[in-house]
């Protein structure tokens, strides 16, 4: 088997804007040639402020936008970005949970519905059984039966991100992409969020790139930290190595201009709460 799930190589993307009657077209390097491994059962968190390219890296693992250049590999298998596509196999194998999950969730689909809708890939999965597999995966991410039945906005907004976590699992993805899946969360619900995908991430032995601008969320998730700046990787190494020695002044920088909310201590908390 292989230990790699994700493999980038020289990831670049361009954005090519074009000219007005007084202006010529320019181009934007948003992100300028980023390489990493992500192990199985792993966590790469990938840091930086607005703007620096992570979210583009985001939408370019999973292929919502294709690379300008590079080369990109899930579970070994090769992605022909030059097609901008990947086959139906490699698409089941990865998976992204947006910061906004309502904006993700169909408003006239009730919730059983919303998360039986990926298994309609496989037209000869019968409804009875999508029923089944979707209440099945409610209940893992801590929603109740009686929510099968609901409709998005009847939900808070930390159990309609456990509905976009369950979504993203139910074709079973080898490699999940969370782009800022817990910033617009109060903190509480943050810790409650963290703990789930951690739990998840044990039961399904997933493979995680978690984007975040959080350094303090990302102390707690990550196992490997890529600190982004305009476009370009300037620091990738372990949790650990990263925040006891950062190496680049931008990392100094960063972790020294970002407040750092505790969300170990309140997840000890709402463990104490819970016993």
């Amino acid at each position: 088997m292989n230990d790699t799930v994700l493999s980038a190589r020289n990831l670049k993307r361009d954005y090519h804007l074009g000219g007005g009657l007084f202006a010529k077209g320019r181009t934007i390097h948003a992100v300028k040639g980023v390489s990493f491994d992500v192990a199985r059962g792993k966590t790469l968190a990938v840091v930086g402020e607005s703007g620096c390219g992570k979210s583009t890296l985001a939408r370019m693992i999973t292929m919502i936008e294709a690379p300008t250049a590079g080369e990109l590999a899930i579970d070994g298998e090769e992605i022909d970005i030059v097609r901008k596509g990947m086959t139906p196999e490699l698409r089941r194998k990865v998976q992204i949970v947006f910061q906004n999950p309502y904006g993700s969730l169909n408003p006239r689909q009730k919730i059983g519905d919303v998360l039986g809708e990926p298994l309609l890939i496989n037209s000869k999965t019968p409804k009875s059984e999508r029923d089944d597999r979707a209440m099945e995966m409610l209940k893992k991410v801590g929603l109740q039966p009686e929510h099968f039945n609901r409709y998005p906005h009847m939900f808070s907004g930390g159990q309609r991100q456990r509905i976009a976590i369950a979504r993203a699992l139910m074709l079973r993805p080898k490699l999940l992409v969370l782009d800022e899946p817990v910033s617009a969360l109060d903190l509480s619900v943050q810790a409650q969020v963290l703990n789930l995908l951690a739990d998840l991430q044990d039961e399904f032995n997933l493979t995680y790139v978690f984007i975040s601008h959080d350094l303090s969320v990302v102390r707690y998730i990550a196992d490997e930290v890529m600190v982004m700046y305009f476009g370009e990787a300037v620091e990738y190494g372990s949790r650990d190595a990263v925040f006891s020695n950062p190496q680049h002044e931008y990392t100094r920088t960063l972790f020294a201009a970002t407040p750092r909310a505790d969300v170990a201590s309140i997840k000890a908390r709402l463990a104490r709460r819970a016993a």
